[in-house]
């Protein structure tokens, strides 16, 4: 299972009702925060995720819509001691940025309350576990530097519950032994191993998030079957140009990268004001079903079976949603 948490949805300056980019990625114990856009620490409290094990920070590139909460986020860190420690992530561009607006804007040369690590990325794996891996991959936007992620669980070899009982294996360790593939030996000697109480390795769930982004043509084995894509549709058909010219993406190309790529749900977000979300909707949907337009605080939670939203109901309009749900994506 993998959740994220749309903390700010709008692009490039406020809204009543949204704020700048960010959004939590959840699986299991880990919390990663993608983005970090002005005011940023105040939706995370709203959204009742709270501060602690947040200290990992991906950034998809350096424009200041994406990291100035972050001088606000490790002052609150270093008073509440939420994290030991936080981790940076992005293009040397980026974390250039962000260097210069702690050091030299927030700290004032001061010593920074707790460590901070700047990790540059390259295109790859930037981190995994024995059953899940974070990826970044380059997107074009404005300059260099610019990534996208995607989060995903690793194949699983499912444990055949019916032959194991055939076989004879009793409950308990024997069987999580198996399942970690390792052969066992039952009470009169006989050898069980592995592929025989294992189906077939099944894909796990997977997540991509683009970030602002200007072509999706090189994506598309990026981002290919994934079960949740996330990208921005900053602008619509109509203003293509302008799309163009400020590196940005409409709805309709968002929705074709989704199409192409076999993902199972695109989630938009990075909205200007300039339109009404049944426009947003309409455009992406007449090219990809299932599409949908992310709010602030909406929370999805991704599974094999089905995609939830939690918190709030799904509308198709510009009002404000109340509480209800969970909500099915399906």
């Amino acid at each position: 299972m993998i959740e994220i948490v749309f903390l700010g949805t709008a692009a490039s300056a406020p809204s009543i009702q949204r704020g700048l980019p960010s959004q939590v990625v959840l699986y299991r114990d880990e919390r990663f925060l993608v983005d970090c856009g002005e005011g940023t620490q105040r939706q995370i409290l709203r959204s009742g995720l709270g501060f602690r094990r947040l200290q990992r920070v991906l950034l998809t590139h350096g424009h200041l819509d994406h990291i100035l909460g972050l001088g606000g986020l490790v002052s609150t860190f270093a008073r509440w001691e939420a994290v030991e420690r936080m981790e940076i992530y992005g293009g040397r561009r980026a974390l250039e940025r962000v260097n210069d607006l702690l050091f030299r804007v927030v700290l004032r040369g001061a010593r920074p309350p707790i460590p901070i690590d700047f990790i540059p990325i390259r295109p790859g794996i930037l981190m995994e576990s024995d059953t899940f891996e974070v990826r970044s991959f380059p997107v074009q936007h404005r300059g260099p530097g610019c990534y996208g992620y995607l989060f995903r669980e690793k194949p699983r070899r499912p444990f055949l519950a019916d032959k194991a009982a055939a076989l004879g294996v009793p409950a308990g360790p024997v069987r999580r032994d198996l399942v970690n593939g390792l052969p066992v030996t039952l009470a009169g000697g006989r050898v069980i191993h592995p592929d025989e109480v294992l189906g077939p390795a099944r894909p796990g769930i997977s997540l991509a998030l683009t970030g602002d982004v200007v072509r999706v043509d090189d994506l598309v084995e990026a981002v290919r079957g994934v079960d949740l894509l996330v990208c921005e549709a900053t602008y619509l058909e109509r203003d293509a140009d302008l799309a163009r010219r400020f590196g940005h993406l409409t709805a309709a190309k968002a929705a074709w990268l989704a199409r192409e790529a076999g993902a199972r749900r695109l989630m938009l977000n990075h909205l200007s004001q300039r339109y009404r979300i049944r426009e947003i909707l309409e455009e992406a949907r007449a090219i990809f079903r299932e599409t949908f337009v992310a709010r602030d605080f909406d929370h999805l939670r991704i599974t094999r079976e089905r995609i939830e939203l939690l918190n709030q109901e799904l509308q198709d309009d510009e009002t404000l949603r109340g509480a209800a749900g969970p909500a099915t994506l399906e």
